[in-house]
């Protein structure tokens, strides 16, 4: 078959099919005596393999998937895949975390105004060093105030330590603490958490799922090379 055939069936363009082959994702086609590309069923099936596998494990991922499955390493093809999925399984340990902790959370206050180090500190009953070490780790980001160099906690900040320290009361180690944290700026707050969470939940579904549907195109693409005796 032409670029074109192979190209339409998924909405592609023949240049798109030259540069997936240029690049290893697609073995190499045959050449017709003018210079011309041909592509066999196989190739079309390589292509399917290259575009179930993207939406699970990312484009750069499939691509060095399909590469290294071209150049006959399929071992290294796996390695691959199951270090896709560890890092799914450490997304999902992260959101598992992230809930137990909401889940512990006693409410918290909202706060107005400015805070100093020190009279935080006082008020959450810790020393201002562990305050430093918090801000260190990313967990707290008070601004500095230009005259004097001391730090100004705003609101949110104050929000963020409160948090930090109740979660760190009930045993949650700083990096358990930071992916929460983003969470919580990145929503706005602790009351509008839980349908970032949900959305969390169903992206790493969608996920799983995707690698469900790449690993059956995979295969079926292996099975075509083992097939033809590749």
């Amino acid at each position: 078959m032409r670029p074109v055939d192979l190209a339409r069936e998924h909405g592609l363009s023949t240049q798109a099919i030259r540069n997936y082959e240029d690049a290893g994702i697609l073995p190499a086609a045959e050449r017709t005596v003018h210079g011309h590309r041909t592509y066999a069923p196989l190739h079309a099936q390589a292509l399917r393999a290259f575009l179930a596998l993207v939406p699970g494990h990312g484009h750069r991922t499939a691509t060095s998937i399909m590469q290294a499955v071209n150049r006959e390493a399929v071992e290294d093809a796996l390695r691959l895949i199951d270090e896709s999925h560890g890092r799914l399984l450490d997304d999902r340990r992260t959101l598992q975390a992230v809930e137990a902790a909401l889940r512990d959370l006693a409410p918290v206050a909202a706060e107005h105004g400015d805070a100093f180090i020190g009279p935080l500190a006082r008020r959450l009953g810790i020393r201002p060093a562990t305050l430093r070490k918090w801000e260190r780790a990313g967990l707290v980001r008070p601004r500095r105030d230009p005259r004097t160099g001391y730090r100004v906690y705003s609101a949110a900040d104050v929000r963020d330590a409160r948090l930090v320290h109740q979660l760190r009361r009930g045993g949650h180690l700083l990096e358990q603490i930071a992916p929460l944290i983003a969470q919580v700026r990145s929503a706005g707050g602790v009351a509008p958490l839980e349908a970032t969470l949900h959305d969390w939940r169903a992206r790493l579904s969608a996920r799983g799922r995707a690698m469900l549907a790449g690993a059956a195109g995979l295969d079926a693409y292996l099975c075509a090379r083992e097939r033809r005796g590749d």
